[in-house]
């Protein structure tokens, strides 16, 4: 889950690196900028336009690391009906624990293992994932005040060609029939 595949332009993911070999315990606080070229240099990135700011507070401790974790901004999506570029506002607030361990064993969602050899920390994974689990899973241009869709009007026009209204044919299993008769006679 954590392991990415990058494309070229690797050093322009370096910067999501967290040298925290060096730190003192306590608290230590860290800014980035999240662009159109951090979505680039993904490979298998679903998003190619950004703009994001991301705050992280990473509190040391001797055994383990906490990272809090606060994504603004906006991402460039193709809307699912219209299929329009559309602007999606991204606001995400999560942990992340970072364990040290010989074992690489994932404990849970939030929680990670590290070598104690190790002393960097990539996190720019994590920030991927972040802002992707910020966005809805129905990808489609927000309603405007009066709760009109803002979607290309002339796509909406042409899907409506399409549509019928009467019911899709199903075709049914017959083995769910007779288990539908089945049980209607099992009520009376």
């Amino acid at each position: 889950m954590h392991d990415v595949i990058f494309r070229r332009g690797m050093n322009q993911l370096s910067k999501y690196r967290i040298v925290y070999q060096g730190l003192s315990t306590g608290k230590h606080e860290f800014e980035f900028d999240v662009d159109n070229m951090f979505f680039e240099n993904l490979e298998y990135s679903d998003i190619e336009k950004g703009s994001l700011k991301v705050k992280l507070d990473l509190d040391k401790k001797s055994t383990f690391l906490e990272l809090d974790f606060q994504i603004n901004g906006v991402v460039e999506l193709t809307c699912d009906r219209c299929l329009d570029e559309y602007i999606q506002p991204v606001n995400y607030q999560g942990k992340l624990f970072v364990k040290f361990s010989e074992k690489d064993t994932e404990l849970a969602d939030d929680v990670i293992c590290l070598s104690p050899a190790e002393n960097e920390l990539d996190i720019s994974h994590y920030i991927y994932e972040s802002i992707n689990l910020s966005i809805p899973l129905k990808r489609v241009h927000p309603e405007d005040e009066n709760g009109e869709s803002t979607c290309n009007p002339e796509m909406l026009e042409k899907l409506g060609n399409y549509k019928t209204d009467e019911p899709a044919e199903e075709d049914i299993d017959p083995r769910w029939e007779d288990l539908r008769n089945l049980m209607a006679n099992n009520n009376n």
